[in-house]
């Protein structure tokens, strides 16, 4: 795949995130969960104006700068194609468009839209999904994926 191919994804992605956030803000009460599946996952609206988990709640800024910097970085490594891997160019657009897609919310309102809640764990969107899941894809890569052997100096 090109490299503009794996931006092309993250901003799919980023659409989708938008569609979902809006969705769940003309339909969804906040703090009035709606049973998917059961009582197991729900919908809950949630405005979280921390980090992930809602860790250090009111740090608007700090959340800005880190959602900004982690933008240009992982837009700069996917637009230099720095990676031939699959793995990790996959891992980076997906990190590339939940960050993007929680700070377009903490632009716009000053907290990230929250609404798939998996009870007992945490209530979360589709971009915190993606970082998720992007992270893991970059961990695996690293630990398993990697042809070069960095033991050997």
């Amino acid at each position: 795949m090109s490299k503009l191919s794996y931006l092309l994804i993250s901003s799919i992605i980023i659409g989708v995130d938008r569609l979902l956030k809006h969705w769940a803000t003309t339909f969804l009460t906040p703090s009035s969960p709606q049973p998917l599946l059961g009582q197991a996952i729900r919908l809950t609206r949630v405005h979280n104006t921390g980090g992930a988990f809602g860790i250090f709640p009111g740090n608007r800024t700090l959340f800005l700068a880190i959602s900004f910097t982690a933008a240009l970085l992982i837009t700069f490594m996917l637009s230099t194609a720095r990676y031939h891997s699959r793995l990790i160019n996959t891992g980076l657009s997906l990190v590339l468009a939940g960050a993007i897609g929680n700070l377009i919310d903490r632009l716009s309102t000053g907290y990230v839209l929250d609404f798939f809640e998996i009870r007992g764990l945490t209530v979360f969107n589709l971009a915190d999904a993606c970082i998720s899941i992007g992270i893991a894809l970059i961990i695996f890569y690293t630990l398993v994926g990697g042809k070069k052997n960095r033991s050997a100096r």
